[in-house]
């Protein structure tokens, strides 16, 4: 029996461009590498949070939702590996994908700037996450699929506290982030919608 998801609204709504069918068609044939991918999406996630604890140790509520952030990541990151160890998945480090080194190319350097985009970014990059879980779970075998439906709420969880600190944390007014945001969002759109040579986990339409 398939397993139903249903996709959040905010994040439905969030994104600019949906998962393209193609994307969807060719990660159930290809699950190996999927799973392979998110392992070390769930690895670089849990880095990223502890990048936040490292250069901004003073913002105590930014440092204490990250310290929590990075051991759920890590967390998943186990519960992945042992999936792949079932399926007799060799793990591999993988370099980063175009979709993530795009947008991290395009974040500013100089603050506080550079701690409002990193946010946006994990921001999309988690409603992304969130948005291919809900759409292919029900395409998987059905324990694979469980798993997959059963990260939905932490995705969006995920997402929800990237934005909110995003507004509460750099001191810049809500029409500018509103700004920003919105340029990220088109570059993620393109990044989703346009042909990919690679296949990962948030990688585009199929080349």
């Amino acid at each position: 029996m398939a397993v139903e998801t249903s996709l959040p609204q905010a994040i439905s709504d969030f994104l600019d461009e949906p998962t393209p069918a193609e994307w969807l068609d060719e990660a159930v044939k290809r699950l190996p590498e999927m799973l392979l991918d998110h392992a070390n999406c769930e690895l670089k996630a849990a880095s990223t949070a502890l990048g936040f604890l490292y250069r901004y140790p003073d913002r105590a509520a930014l440092a204490q939702r990250m310290s929590r952030l990075a051991r759920e990541e890590l967390r998943h990151f186990e519960q992945v590996r042992s999936i792949m160890e079932e399926m007799e998945i060799p793990f591999r480090r993988l370099s980063a994908s175009r979709y993530a080194g795009k947008l991290r190319e395009a974040s500013r350097q100089d603050e506080p700037y550079r701690l409002l985009d990193m946010l946006l970014v994990g921001a999309l990059i988690e409603a992304r996450s969130c948005e291919r879980f809900a759409k292919i779970a029900p395409r998987l075998p059905q324990k694979l699929g469980r798993f997959y439906g059963g990260l939905l709420a932490s995705e969006a969880r995920h997402f929800e506290h990237y934005i909110a600190f995003a507004r509460s944390e750099c001191g810049i007014d809500d029409a500018e982030v509103d700004a920003r945001l919105a340029k990220l969002k088109e570059l993620e759109a393109e990044l989703v919608a346009a042909p990919d040579p690679d296949f990962r986990f948030h990688s585009g339409r199929p080349a």
